[in-house]
């Protein structure tokens, strides 16, 4: 038995399929989910979908939303999503680098709109370089 897996984005569907096993980055850390898991709905952190299928492991880099499991099934309704063998590791290690500069520029500063803006950068930046090499 396998679990059916949806990860839908606003313009796009970026996963349809099965899958053996599903670790969700969700905000309260990393959720594993196999077959038969109690149903669930949980909200998702910039981070790294896992996928197992069979003894292959597929990373899709997320950008927030919500997961709901029920009956073997797992949709995940997110902002945006790609799939890690998709990504550029070249471009989005650049990005990274970009981003955490960024982000230390705003090092013992006071909360302000440009500092947000620099942190959720560098949640997509890291989530894309960590799907791009598969961890």
């Amino acid at each position: 038995m396998t679990l059916t897996l949806r990860v839908l984005a606003p313009d796009r569907s970026v996963f349809d399929g099965d899958a053996d096993e599903v670790i969700l980055p969700s905000t309260t850390g990393q959720v594993g989910i196999l077959t038969g898991h109690v149903s669930l709905l949980t909200a998702l952190d910039s981070g790294v979908l896992r996928v197992r299928e069979g003894n292959s492991w597929q990373s899709i880099a997320l950008m927030g939303g919500f997961a709901e499991v029920q009956a073997n099934e797992v949709t995940v309704l997110v902002n945006a999503a790609e799939l890690g063998s998709s990504i550029d590791a070249a471009a989005a290690e650049k990005d990274f680098e970009a981003a955490q500069q960024s982000i230390n520029g705003f090092e013992g500063q006071a909360a302000s709109t440009e500092k947000v803006k620099a942190q959720q950068a560098f949640s997509r930046a890291r989530a894309r370089l960590a799907a791009a090499r598969g961890s």
